[in-house]
């Protein structure tokens, strides 16, 4: 499965996993590129096949409900858009 990577500061690894037509997603990853660090994501909607069953497995890994977004933060797991938490998991 491929990822896209964003450039920016190293916060460790940051992984989100979004769908192309999700506000919240879009809002968590404006939020994460607006803070300048280096993340990567992935729209689960648009894979196919094995790729897309690899990748909501990763995501029920962390959220057993597979709700989006899912953000992993150095294996921190944050569900949903959570400015606060986020910004928190961010200073550690």
């Amino acid at each position: 499965m491929k990822f896209e990577e964003v450039p920016g500061k190293d916060k460790g690894k940051i992984t989100l996993y979004a769908l192309s037509t999700c506000i919240w997603c879009k809002k968590t990853k404006e939020l994460l590129t607006d803070l300048g660090v280096a993340f990567q994501y992935v729209y689960v909607d648009l894979l196919k096949g094995g790729e897309r069953s690899e990748a909501i497995e990763q995501v029920r890994h962390y959220n057993p409900s597979s709700s989006f977004p899912t953000l992993v933060i150095k294996e921190k797991p944050i569900v949903g858009f959570r400015e606060k938490e986020i910004k928190e998991a961010l200073q550690g």
